[in-house]
């Protein structure tokens, strides 16, 4: 009598190792989406608080002036970077330098002389448009 695998086991046995594989790779994958999707989130976070705070420097060091930005038509701006020279409405594929994230502001007059801020950060990944 013969010892050793009839291809049957053997057909078997690489199907086995196959769907082992293939989720070993597929865990992998989900691992790193959101492993990226966390870092872009904590990222977002941080530059959209950064724009707060630095509205608030810019509201607290002259009203007038911060109030008339914020009034004006079209009161939506792009800030890829902190600074009123560069504030405009956003352009598609306007990112904060070295990332994929687009921040913006919204300005709302609302009555008796106040400004509603409305910070948004935006990225697009493979899992559709974030914010």
């Amino acid at each position: 009598m013969k010892k050793g695998q009839s291809l049957f086991e053997v057909v078997i046995a690489i199907g086995v190792i196959g769907i082992i594989i293939a989720g070993v790779v597929s865990l992998a994958a989900s691992s790193i989406r959101n492993s990226t999707f966390s870092r872009n989130n904590s990222l977002a976070t941080r530059y959209a608080q950064e724009a707060i705070e630095w509205m608030r420097g810019e509201r607290d060091a002259d009203w007038v002036t911060f109030y008339n930005r914020a009034t004006v038509a079209g009161n939506m701006y792009c800030l890829d970077s902190l600074s009123w020279a560069k504030a405009r409405p956003c352009n598609a594929g306007e990112y904060i330098a070295g990332t994929i994230l687009t921040r913006r502001v919204i300005f709302t007059p609302v009555p008796t002389l106040e400004v509603e801020a409305e910070v948004t950060v935006l990225w697009a990944d493979s899992q559709g448009i974030h914010k």
